[in-house]
């Protein structure tokens, strides 16, 4: 049985989200400044240049250049990939510790997905040619990079994995299941969700339209797995989420 782990079950817990059928992974790459000496990280920060996005700002548009990356220091991005079709899909949301902007973080090449800032958020934009410098002149910064780029790979892996071998009804409560861990705490039996995200967004997630998640979710509320409020998600029976 996998419940959600005890220290990401905090009221200010924010971890990473994205589609994955290993939780433990999920946060992975979330210390690209914290592995640094303090010294290291004063020279990251001055090389940097700090800015801030408001809530549904876009960070960079599928089709840019490549620039550099945005390490998060406040606030939630999002990184999304829009088809020829204009349908959307959500690839991850990122929270603080995490850098966005990759692959390309020497500022090659274009952006193949998008980002926008899903709150309010503060940043440290590194350029291609800044971080290339700090690579090159701090060892730790070069396999901070390295880490952060692992676990990318294994994030848009692990969304391949589940698009590609889960039905959607499986996605939605693996999603679930993923939300309570990143953002849930205990109360009682339950376990209690504030509601950060729309049906819309995960409809975005999960690869299904909002009118479909709207009336699974109403199924789940009927079968007593869970209650939605207008600011929460209470989970009654988490095992019924579970992925066999």
């Amino acid at each position: 049985m996998i419940h959600p782990r005890d220290e990401a079950l905090q009221d200010d817990a924010q971890g990473a989200i994205y589609l994955s059928e290993y939780l433990l992974e999920i946060n992975e790459g979330s210390g690209f400044l914290t592995g640094l000496s303090r010294e290291d990280q004063k020279a990251v920060r001055t090389m940097g240049t700090r800015c801030t996005f408001a809530k549904g700002q876009s960070i960079f548009h599928q089709g840019d250049s490549h620039t550099g990356v945005w390490i998060i220091e406040a606030g939630r991005a999002r990184t999304y990939y829009v088809g020829p079709s204009g349908r959307e899909i959500t690839l991850a949301y990122w929270t603080p510790g995490h850098f966005i902007g990759g692959p390309e973080v020497f500022g090659r090449g274009r952006h193949v997905w998008s980002a926008d800032a899903v709150e309010d958020c503060e940043m440290v934009f590194l350029s291609g040619m800044s971080l290339q410098k700090l690579v090159r002149e701090i060892p730790d910064v070069a396999i901070a990079v390295i880490h952060g780029l692992i676990a990318k790979g294994k994030c848009y892996s692990a969304l391949i994995q589940m698009l590609g071998t889960r039905s959607v009804a499986e996605r939605l409560r693996q999603f679930l299941v993923i939300f309570a861990d990143a953002q849930g705490r205990h109360e009682g039996e339950a376990i209690i969700i504030d509601r950060t995200i729309t049906y819309e967004q995960i409809a975005f997630v999960v690869g299904a339209t909002r009118q479909w998640v709207t009336q699974t979710l109403d199924k789940l509320r009927a079968e007593g797995v869970l209650e939605i409020t207008r600011s929460e998600i209470i989970i009654h029976d988490f095992d019924a989420l579970q992925m066999e």
